[in-house]
């Protein structure tokens, strides 16, 4: 059970034992916990313990500090195991968010969301790494596509129970919350002992990198994370706040996202695998860009409750294309570079979010749309370092200025 085995004897064992499974067995597990606190989130903080703008921004400040502190994965894997540390700190997320309605105040959500985000972030840049490490670059489009499929369907369970059984039930927050969370917990303790320790081909780099080589995957990590804050924390805060949704036409919503997805995002790999990364997140910043700027509208020429719901749909759609990235990297990356690389770009990707929310929350109770305004411009910073990218981006050819670089000797 915890002897390593190489990745290439993997294809001996039976098919669900195999990694390709346990990724999507993962990519099943994670969001029945997340999504479930997610759906309920606002709701409860809203009716539990009064949230107001400036709360929700605070809230989403704590929870990304773990995300900040992704690096010390680096630390952690001198000692532990990837895919044993994957396991953990689902658990962790798990049984953190079964106790959330546990602590109803503004200092006991905080402290419970620390603990299930340390959780959740270490949980993704470990799953991050080993995606890269055990998908083929050729097939890594198409199945990181079926894997966003596979988590959507897991989540479209959790959220059709609610939709359904949550008003003719009179369902708690706490039943759900303990439901989801222990299922968590206990497929990633499954997970932890039916599974070998695979072996990646190539030993991976136990300490801090920081390459000049990966300078635009870093910027586009960073731009990438201040944008998703704005999404994360104010688009579905906007739903209840402004339209007065209540959880199960929240949670309604999140329905419509996640059957657009199961659909969708296996073409949206093939979409990747033909048209590339560089003129996929072109497509992606372009239609962001657009979308915030229509958030925008709603508060400034009171557009409807249709508008802001089908621009939500769009919103998490587009969102999906951001496996071009993890694919753009996969392409330039030395091989023994993807987990150290995966724990700083994750740092990277949360230096906003730390502190992005509280301030915009802050903006958020004087002006909402001007939220929106700044991630609509965030959206074009993107684009604009999207078109660096090579059409054909591999080691040595990593911006549309490598090769400038690799002449510049010669001349």
């Amino acid at each position: 059970m915890f002897k390593p085995l190489p990745l290439d004897a993997a294809r001996h064992l039976p098919l669900w034992r195999r990694p390709t499974t346990l990724l999507f067995v993962m990519a099943l597990c994670m969001p029945i916990a997340f999504n479930a606190w997610s759906a309920l989130l606002n709701n409860f903080v809203i009716e539990a313990a009064q949230f107001d703008g400036a709360d929700i921004g605070l809230l989403h400040t704590v929870r990304e500090i773990p995300g900040f502190l992704a690096i010390g994965v680096i630390a952690v894997i001198l000692f532990v195991r990837e895919q044993v540390l994957g396991m953990v700190s689902l658990m962790l997320l798990g049984v953190a968010t079964a106790f959330t309605a546990w602590f109803p105040s503004l200092g006991g959500i905080l402290t419970i969301t620390m603990l299930s985000s340390i959780g959740f972030h270490y949980y993704e840049t470990v799953n991050q790494s080993l995606q890269l490490q055990w998908l083929p670059k050729a097939k890594a489009p198409q199945m990181l596509g079926w894997l966003v499929a596979a988590g959507s369907a897991a989540t479209l369970v959790v959220y059709g129970l609610i939709v359904l059984f949550w008003e003719p039930l009179n369902l708690s927050y706490n039943l759900v919350f303990m439901t989801a969370g222990g299922a968590t917990a206990l497929i990633a303790l499954f997970c932890l002992l039916a599974y070998p320790q695979f072996d990646s081909p190539t030993p991976q780099t136990k300490k801090l990198i920081l390459r000049r080589r990966y300078w635009l995957y870093y910027a586009l990590q960073f731009m990438a994370g201040a944008r998703r804050q704005i999404f994360v924390v104010f688009a579905g805060f906007m739903m209840v706040e402004k339209f007065g949704f209540e959880v199960h036409e929240v949670t309604g919503l999140f329905l419509i996202n996640l059957v657009i997805n199961m659909v969708a995002a296996p073409l949206l790999g093939r979409f990747v695998a033909h048209f590339g990364e560089r003129r996929t997140l072109i497509f992606e910043y372009s239609g962001l860009a657009l979308v915030f700027a229509l958030y925008g509208g709603i508060y400034w020429f009171s557009w409807g409750v249709v508008l802001a719901a089908c621009l939500y749909v769009v919103d998490h759609v587009l969102f999906a294309l951001a496996l071009a990235l993890k694919t753009y990297f996969q392409k330039i990356a030395d091989p023994a570079d993807i987990a150290p690389t995966a724990a700083v770009a994750f740092t990277i990707n949360h230096i906003a979010a730390v502190f992005l929310p509280v301030l915009l929350g802050l903006l958020w109770v004087i002006s909402p749309g001007a939220v929106f305004a700044l991630a609509a411009l965030m959206a074009l910073v993107s684009l604009g370092l999207s078109c660096l990218i090579p059409r054909h981006p591999e080691a040595g050819n990593e911006t549309v200025f490598s090769k400038y670089a690799s002449r510049a000797p010669a001349e």
